[in-house]
């Protein structure tokens, strides 16, 4: 075949591939635009998810109409006043968003410069089909309709209209913490989703725009290195999360996703976060523009560093001078509800290791059961694994696989004596694997039983998230999770599965709704339901901290015997470990 020429319609459509993959990405080069357009207040309106349409209004520098016939054309841009791009400070500059736009969709323009009259054009699938006269306030309004309607080759890639719209709510809300001195409001359909006023503080931004509770449980950053500017907000090790999703990284401005900045995150909390959690923070990095490439994807959402380890040197040792900073503090947590002064029960450290009845092959001993009042501590002192008398013989290590248990270390590992050699088991990870068996039992047979809440608590997440969670009542329902939309933003716990005892209801809720947004679409229902459950084992298992007597020790091993899989966590870690007799004695050079 020789080499040809492509015809303009189909150049524009490759180039519309680069730049508009779904609704939420036209929405940010618009968004950018009307940022860089001046403005001091962007309005952006959403129609179905963004599906049927989108129109953002800013109170910019507006276009008269030869600039915006010039601004539909490609590689034409205000953006760059001379040839040296690696100088450039505006977000869009590449000069293909509208054009690109405009041949995969119906784009309406609307503009007026100040002390001019407004004018509109309108660009169907690459061809006008309408100009002329505008009334609007002196900016810029850009409607968007009918995204790919007519290449449906793309169309069907396009996923579901509440995707759609977090994807959306998403990309506006990092160009709205970039900018806080820049008014934003979003709506959907109508309804008002949020409104940031102009001006605010970043911290302030960052928590209206994320987690109100982020503002009293993160340390603020402000640190200078080689020229090399950190700023922003970072939540202390103790307000973490299930998913990354929520780490917001910027350069000069620029909202990115870069392996570089991510990687340095998990380094700088790696000593003080489990594997499996993440850290809540919003990074602001700002170096001269000849120090960073900001071109190297279309998007604009990667950049490259002339000087990556001095980068990566100041956010690990910015973030770990704020952390250090913090001392002490941890999460502010909600008062206790009522249930925590009832006559007669323990403070929350005593009631930690206070003696449970022994049952060990029904609901085990170490699953306190609600509305378990602990006897006061002159009735029964807390227990001591390692000098609790025994009451009845001491079993022997020779009946049992993972032996008997001795003692306890660092409140975390049981430590047991079997015929061969010496057993160190981790109860959290060992007692997590346990109760998602129980749960997955409990699937198998009908159900997981339910434990009715007394007083049904109110969980406030962002509207997204209750839309993953509200669109999968009935699997919950099956786990013994029984949730109800609570308005726009938040749900109703109304039951937790019975066999997590007490338990954190809210992390409990805002995890499954992390881990939703983050695997919900890859997983099969089966595959959906046995994450669920893994999550609530995680949330209902005992944690690494908590002292447990000789029986409850001996108990969670029993179990562990009798348990398919119990050999390693949810998260495919060990839960014991073994050392022979002839390994303990090889330690003191017995052999």
């Amino acid at each position: 075949m020789s080499i040809r020429r492509l015809p303009e319609h189909l150049v524009n459509r490759i180039a519309a591939g680069e730049v508009v993959e779904r609704p939420a990405s036209a929405l940010k080069e618009l968004v950018e635009n009307a940022i860089d357009a001046g403005a001091t207040r962007v309005a952006v309106a959403l129609f179905e998810g963004g599906l049927a349409g989108l129109e953002v209004a800013d109170d910019g520098c507006g276009m008269n109409p030869d600039e915006m016939a010039l601004a539909l054309e490609r590689h034409a841009t205000s953006k760059l006043p001379d040839e040296a791009i690696e100088a450039v400070a505006t977000l869009g500059f590449r000069g293909e968003a509208l054009p690109s736009i405009a041949s995969v969709a119906r784009l309406a323009i609307e503009s007026r410069v100040r002390g001019g009259d407004g004018w509109r054009r309108i660009v169907d699938n690459g061809a006008l089909v309408e100009q002329g006269p505008a009334a609007l306030p002196p900016g810029t309004r850009v409607r968007m309709e009918g995204l790919f309607a007519r290449v449906p080759a793309r169309r069907k890639f396009l996923r579901s209209a509440r995707s759609e719209y977090a994807a959306c709510v998403d990309a506006v809300k990092r160009l709205a913490m970039a900018r806080p001195d820049i008014g934003f409001s979003l709506e959907h359909d109508g309804r008002r989703i949020f409104s940031v006023a102009p001006g605010e503080s970043q911290p302030a931004r960052v928590a209206a725009l994320t987690d109100r509770a982020l503002q009293d449980n993160a340390v603020v950053i402000d640190h200078v290195r080689g020229g090399v500017r950190l700023e922003g907000v970072a939540g202390l090790p103790t307000f973490h999360r299930g998913v990354a999703d929520h780490q917001y990284l910027f350069v000069n401005g620029r909202p990115v996703r870069d392996r570089l900045l991510a990687g340095s995150v998990r380094a700088a909390y790696a000593e003080m976060l489990a594997r499996d959690r993440h850290p809540v923070v919003a990074l602001f990095v700002s170096l001269p523009g000849e120090e960073v490439d900001v071109n190297v994807h279309p998007a604009k959402t990667e950049v490259r560093f002339r000087e990556p380890a001095l980068v990566r040197g100041l956010i690990v040792g910015g973030l770990r001078a704020a952390l250090d900073a913090a001392g002490h503090r941890v999460v502010q947590r909600p008062a206790l509800g009522p249930e925590a002064w009832q006559s007669g029960a323990l403070g929350a450290a005593e009631a930690a290791s206070a003696p449970l009845p022994i049952e060990a092959r029904q609901y085990a001993v170490w699953d306190r059961a609600p509305g378990y009042a602990a006897p006061p501590p002159a009735l029964a002192a807390p227990p001591q694994g390692r000098a609790e008398p025994a009451v009845a013989a001491v079993p022997q290590g020779a009946r049992h696989p993972l032996g008997v248990a001795r003692g306890q270390v660092a409140a975390t590992y049981i430590v047991a004596e079997a015929e061969d050699g010496l057993v160190l088991v981790d109860q959290h990870a060992a007692h997590e694997r346990l109760v998602l068996e129980r749960m997955r039992r409990a699937m198998s047979e009908g159900g997981v039983a339910a434990q009715t809440l007394l007083l049904p608590e109110v969980i406030e997440l962002d509207e997204p998230a209750c839309d993953r969670l509200e669109a999968r009542l009935a699997e919950f329902a099956e786990l013994g999770l029984t949730l109800d939309r609570f308005g726009p933003r938040a749900m109703l716990v109304r039951a937790v599965p019975a066999l997590l005892g007490r338990t954190d209801v809210h992390g409990l809720v805002q995890d499954l709704a992390d881990e939703l947004a983050a695997y919900d679409s890859a997983l099969s229902l089966r595959e959906r339901l046995d994450h669920v459950a893994a999550t609530m084992a995680c949330h209902g298992s005992v944690r690494a901290g908590r002292a447990l007597s000789v029986a409850e020790m001996n108990a969670l091993l029993r179990e562990m015997e009798i348990t398919p899989h119990s050999g390693q966590c949810n998260h495919g870690r060990p839960t014991w470990v073994k050392l022979s007799k002839a390994d303990v004695e090889r330690l003191f050079g017995r052999s």
